[in-house]
């Protein structure tokens, strides 16, 4: 009986490991089309090379840092990944039986918005995660950061802080006031769900956590 449960656990771990191997392989392949059609560095040229772009230090203070604190508190710290999101996504989407939950972190989201569409599957995660090395080998964590503030979705068409600065509140990243800082850092999560045309009641739920 004893022998037949070891057997039966390496038989379990021996197919974990090939289907690992096999996604990982798929995401790679992936990647390297992706890559190939489209270098990052010339990605990266052509998102600053938008008339919308500002640099860091055009953003209110007080943005980047409840966009820090509501998206991805350890920025600075870790390489791209956070093993504990991952664990815990990896749990909370086998209970799904399906990709519900990614663990993202900024870099990973930053990864997605460049080269991945918004499907949620498997072998787009492991992809993902080649260019998240990628970006965390050559940019350094403010031309990270940077990008991402300008490229990602806020909700109501706008595309970019300077662009959601200007269409909600008709002023500029530097001069929003907090109000206006924590509740535009609560939309990227879900803009579909949180824009203030038609979701100000739950942006306001969400700036509540922000502030949190």
């Amino acid at each position: 009986m004893r022998k037949q449960l070891v057997k039966g656990i390496l038989i379990l771990f021996s197919f974990s490991l090939a289907s690992l191997a096999a996604l990982i392989s798929i995401g790679f392949t992936r990647y390297q089309l992706l890559i190939n059609k489209k270098p990052l560095n010339d990605a990266i040229a052509e998102i600053q090379s938008s008339p919308n772009y500002v640099t860091l230090d055009e953003v209110n203070d007080e943005f980047i840092q409840a966009l820090l604190a509501i998206e991805d508190p350890t920025f600075y710290e870790h390489h791209g990944i956070v093993l504990a999101n991952i664990l815990e996504a990896i749990s909370t989407n086998v209970k799904a039986h399906g990709l519900v939950m990614g663990g993202s972190t900024i870099t990973q989201q930053l990864s997605k918005n460049i080269y991945i569409d918004q499907k949620k599957t498997f072998q787009l995660k492991i992809t993902e995660l080649f260019f998240v090395h990628d970006l965390e080998t050559n940019y350094t964590k403010d031309e990270i950061l940077e990008l991402y503030i300008n490229i990602i979705y806020f909700g109501d068409g706008y595309y970019g802080i300077k662009e959601a600065c200007a269409g909600y509140f008709h002023s500029d990243p530097k001069s929003i006031t907090i109000a206006q800082a924590t509740i535009l850092a609560g939309l990227p999560q879900a803009p579909a769900l949180y824009q203030l045309s038609d979701g100000l009641t739950y942006a306001k739920q969400r700036q509540r956590r922000v502030l949190e």
